[in-house]
């Protein structure tokens, strides 16, 4: 499987950013696919996931009400979308399935 993350970017605090997570190769139907972060000096966070088969999703409390995962099955792709963005949110975002298959991260950068 490859996955190629896109979206990302420069926002200011209250925005919304959407990311793509693109996937190729073997069936990603059968993988749970979650959206990390990572922000300079801290530890990689789990922020969601999605079982593809059945579109089941679960999120962090840091990002619960605020992010949402979703899937497009027709174009492979994985979203994550961003609302109320604060400052903290400012970190470098991974999509990866089963945690084995990472895609390239894409940097979210939220202004105050």
């Amino acid at each position: 499987v490859q996955l190629q993350a896109s979206g990302g970017g420069t926002v200011q605090a209250g925005g919304s950013l959407r990311l793509s997570c693109a996937a190729s190769g073997r069936a990603i139907s059968t993988y749970v696919v979650g959206w990390f972060r990572q922000a300079p000096g801290k530890e990689r966070e789990l922020l969601a996931t999605i079982t593809w088969s059945s579109g089941s999703a679960n999120y962090a409390n840091s990002v619960k009400g605020r992010f949402t995962i979703s899937r497009d099955n027709a174009k492979n792709t994985v979203y994550l979308q961003m609302n109320s963005l604060k400052p903290e949110d400012t970190a470098v975002y991974y999509c990866a399935a089963n945690q084995i298959f990472w895609g390239r991260g894409t940097q979210v950068t939220v202004s105050s």
